[in-house]
């Protein structure tokens, strides 16, 4: 076989005093998502879905909450770590597509940087990664604006080696 596919998924509190990070782009905001690392749950839904294409596990395997050098950890250079453990295997990147549920901020203004971002780190083409953003209808944790939450489908194709 020589496609993937993986999903991902990841969800973070709103606190004040935090940045918001999401897709590698500080974005203002009057709160930050809390997490051991920047805590950028798209970057993370991202890596999950990495991981879990390739039956890898997830990123509590390779990147524990316990761990103190992963304290305020920059999430782009955690999923470069993932995308080593994928090419490493004989895989790359074919195509994301993902979803980021806010309320606020509203998204819609980032979501070019963000695919940009995204796609010079993966080493991909801009048009190779989908981003949306959604509220939840004022409904539930995402709804009151407790915290954002995203989800990642990732198709990987084996690399071709030479003869």
């Amino acid at each position: 076989m020589n496609i993937r596919i993986g999903n991902g998924y990841d969800v973070h509190r709103l606190q004040e005093g935090r940045k918001l990070i999401l897709g590698g782009i500080d974005i203002p905001h009057t709160k930050g998502l809390l997490g051991h690392s920047d805590a950028d749950a798209l970057t993370h839904s991202i890596m999950d879905a990495m991981l879990g294409a390739l039956s890898l596990g997830d990123i509590g395997l390779y990147f524990q909450p316990s761990d103190p050098k992963g304290a305020g950890a920059d999430s782009q250079k955690l999923r470069a770590e993932v995308n080593q453990l994928v090419g490493d295997r004989g895989w790359c990147v074919s195509n994301i597509d993902s979803v980021v549920i806010a309320e606020q901020p509203k998204l819609k203004p980032y979501i070019h940087a963000m695919r940009d971002r995204l796609a010079t780190t993966l080493a991909l083409d801009s048009d190779q990664i989908g981003i949306k953003a959604t509220t939840h209808e004022k409904l539930g944790p995402m709804g009151r604006e407790e915290g954002i939450a995203a989800y990642a489908v990732v198709l990987l194709q084996k690399v071709m080696q030479n003869s």
